[in-house]
């Protein structure tokens, strides 16, 4: 019996180790390694962050789940990969043999890489986990006793802007309905060389629909941005041109401040040269697949993916959750076919598909694939994208509570992304 080892108990790490339960039966002995006990919808932490959502509403304990689907569980975090054994060594000292392993850990997050940044030894805040969602809320509970300016964003390096945008204009709506707004300017600051670029040189019409958003929002923006430190209320960055010379020193004070750090791969993952580059993601093929260790797999965040092009402040390509569902699909396939003694031959299929939420309208963003040239963009607004986002959320939970979704709700979210308009029509003559 083949074992296999999934790192991670994300959206990407429960989606495998489910996915593989199906496709493998009972012929394969599945464990998943996570970082804690629970399942966390990570898209949704800007809501918890302001208190639209409960920390409780948004995660799901998942050991019981994946034990009726016979994967066992481990809440105890990898301290040493060791790939020419085959083994893991977990924080406890166990050591963990494996046939297969998925490397689906999700990023570091690199505060470090920023003086004062971060909401453990820095002074912004943070919605890329659970626990920092959670603190952001706290802090902002305080904010609102005694509002001021508040800074939004993402620092040189980052990858991932959609839930940057979204906390900006959330926060936007929030203080509106509270009748504070006026008690609270709002600067979006970024290191995309446009608003909108995404981190994917622009999707569409990103630019346009994005200025327009903040700017019905009285929220002013800072492109080619490099934040050079930060103190408690005050931010030191640096604006830079077209060239990447230095075009203006802002100072910016905030009595309230989220930015979204770069991230690197984690430190068990990075600790292996021969699997990552230099930032320490997975180095894969065409397959998902190790290069050097051909039964290690890896998707998501931790996935070493190029940038769509250089920019005068360095950022990275973004990797969303339908990108990591079909890295995760590749994955199952290519295990699947490898036990059967087939080759591996399936590929993710890479296409970028994001949902910003706004309150109570959102934006669309969709690049298939992501990498140019591409062969559909487009972006696009509307209530639907709000009620899309909270669709995926009631997706995803139950995917995590019960291994199952149900096909008619699968249709429904399909067709309220209005996927069915992507699809290449034949031509008419």
């Amino acid at each position: 019996m083949s074992r296999i080892v999934v790192l991670g108990a994300g959206l990407g790490g429960m989606a495998t180790a489910y996915d593989l339960r199906a496709a493998l039966g009972a012929g394969a002995d599945i464990t998943v390694i996570g970082d804690g006990p629970y399942f966390n919808f990570t898209p949704s932490n800007p809501w918890v962050a302001v208190g639209w959502r409960t920390p409780e509403r948004i995660r799901v304990a998942v050991r019981e789940p994946l034990n009726e689907h016979g994967i066992h569980f481990s809440a105890v975090p990898v301290q040493a990969i060791l790939p020419d054994e085959n083994r893991l060594q977990l924080l406890d000292g166990q050591m963990m043999g494996y046939d297969y392993l998925i490397i689906a850990t999700g990023p570091r997050l690199a505060f470090d890489e920023v003086p004062g940044l971060g909401p453990e030894n820095g002074f912004t805040q943070s919605v890329c986990t659970g626990p920092h969602a959670q603190a952001a809320w706290a802090a902002y509970q305080k904010f609102l006793d005694n509002p001021g300016p508040i800074v939004v964003g993402a620092v040189q390096g980052a990858s991932c802007f959609g839930p940057a945008y979204e906390f900006a204009m959330i926060l936007d709506a929030d203080l509106r309905r509270r009748k504070l707004r006026d008690r609270a300017p709002i600067t979006f600051v970024t290191p995309e060389p446009y608003v909108g670029h995404m981190g994917l040189g622009g999707v569409g019409d990103s630019k346009g629909l994005l200025e327009s958003e903040l700017r019905k929002r009285d929220i002013r923006w800072i492109t080619n941005a490099k934040v050079a430190a930060i103190e408690a209320g005050h931010i030191k960055l640096d604006e830079l041109d077209a060239k990447g010379a230095l075009l203006q020193a802002h100072g910016l004070p905030f009595a309230y401040a989220m930015l979204i750090p770069a991230f690197t791969g984690v430190d068990a993952v990075r600790a292996v040269p021969a699997l990552v580059n230099p930032r320490g993601f997975v180095q894969i093929d065409a397959f998902q697949r190790s290069p050097i260790y051909r039964n290690v797999f890896a998707a998501g965040v931790c996935v070493a993916i190029p940038p769509v092009e250089s920019t005068p402040v360095p950022t990275g390509a973004p990797k969303t959750g339908f990108m990591i569902e079909s890295m995760v699909g590749a994955i199952v396939q290519n295990i699947q076919a490898e036990l059967a003694g087939a080759p591996a031959d399936a590929r993710a299929t890479w296409n970028a598909v994001c949902l910003a939420d706004m309150g109570e309208t959102g934006a669309a963003f969709v690049a298939l694939p992501q990498i140019p040239p591409r062969n559909v963009t487009w972006a696009k607004t509307g209530k639907w994208v709000h009620l899309a986002k909270i669709a995926f959320e009631k997706y995803y939970l139950k995917k995590a509570r019960t291994g199952n979704t149900h096909p008619v709700f699968e249709r429904y979210v399909l067709k309220l992304l209005e996927i069915e308009t992507l699809k290449p029509r034949a031509p008419r003559h």
